[in-house]
């Protein structure tokens, strides 16, 4: 079974004057990260890897989750700004058949979309995308829809 989770960077400050690949996250990223964090390993995923963009925001969002999960996080430069397709190939590429990716907008929303038919319409800042196939097979994998899917974002915290 492969099972690959997408998650979008938590919310970053845009107030700090440095350029966009060094934005740290904001008060509200900072409080998202390790709630969202917490959530994904309730559910006992445990993937054998963490991609991160190497943004400050990603690589912050992406040790928060590697910590609560227990894995590594390796960084990938070739993530950042990535378009949907990179970020797939990156998964696929991993070498392991359950893996997280950390990145950033509009890739993420449209590998969700794409992976989701449509049914996940955005993937806002510390969304969590959860994607299953019964398959081991990465290429089978990139080819076919998903078996199952879900989405996890922060404004159902309040369902906590």
């Amino acid at each position: 079974m492969i099972t690959l989770i997408l998650i979008r960077h938590a919310k970053s400050d845009w107030g700090t004057g440095q350029d966009d690949h060094e934005r740290p996250l904001n008060d509200r990223g900072r409080r998202d990260a390790p709630i969202m964090a917490r959530r994904l390993a309730a559910t006992g995923v445990r993937p054998a890897r963490i991609l991160s963009s190497t943004a400050v925001r990603a690589r912050t969002t992406a040790q928060v989750f590697a910590d609560a999960l227990g894995v590594p996080v390796e960084t990938d430069e070739g993530l950042y700004g990535a378009p949907g397709a990179k970020l797939l190939a990156a998964a696929a590429d991993s070498g392991v058949t359950d893996v997280v990716v950390v990145a950033h907008d509009p890739g993420m929303t449209v590998l969700a979309e794409q992976l989701s038919d449509g049914g996940i319409g955005a993937m806002p800042t510390c969304a969590v995308a959860t994607f299953v196939w019964n398959t081991d097979d990465w290429d089978v994998a990139t080819a076919t829809p998903p078996a199952r899917w879900n989405i996890d974002t922060p404004r159902d915290l309040s369902a906590d």
